[in-house]
């Protein structure tokens, strides 16, 4: 299957293939092996070392990525418009915020710059706004106190591509 996040104006950014794992309460979940090839847009394509799971929730406004060991991040979570599946693809739009945390524990909201940039060059609703900065607040207190799907529920999908 294909994952692919798109840009506001419906740009292609980040994208690459996936294996689709299964379900559990928290959503879809899938996973990518060491040597995994990714692009962003129609830049060069970069070869990922480290195996990762992805979780693609159901009605949410967000996607979580969760990184084998050694990759310095263990759990990237973009705030992003609710995943869509369509023959083989899931697609959404990254609305810029990130939520980061470390191995080394350090969690943070990234790149809230970079959101309020594209709230005028792409000219934002108000709903999409408000619904990821909710989204962004919701999941920063999950990660930071290892709630729902950041409590260790990635663990037994992540074994499944570690081997």
């Amino acid at each position: 299957m294909r994952v692919e996040f798109r840009k506001f104006d419906g740009s292609l950014h980040w994208h690459h293939a996936a294996r689709r794992l299964g379900e559990d309460a928290h959503g879809v979940w899938v996973g990518a092996g060491p040597g995994t090839v990714g692009a962003k847009g129609y830049e060069p394509p970069v070869v990922w070392e480290e195996p990762f799971v992805m979780l693609f929730p159901r009605d949410q406004w967000w996607v979580a990525l969760f990184n084998a060991e050694p990759h310095r991040t263990a759990i990237y979570v973009d705030v992003t418009t609710v995943p869509e599946w369509r023959d083989g693809i899931v697609t959404m739009v990254d609305l810029d915020l990130d939520v980061v945390k470390k191995r080394t524990g350090v969690i943070y909201l990234d790149d809230e710059d970079e959101f309020a940039e594209h709230q005028v060059r792409f000219g934002y609703p108000a709903d999409v706004i408000a619904a990821a900065e909710e989204s962004a607040r919701w999941v920063l207190k999950a990660v930071t106190e290892g709630e729902g799907p950041f409590g260790g529920a990635h663990e037994r999908w992540l074994g499944q591509v570690t081997g």
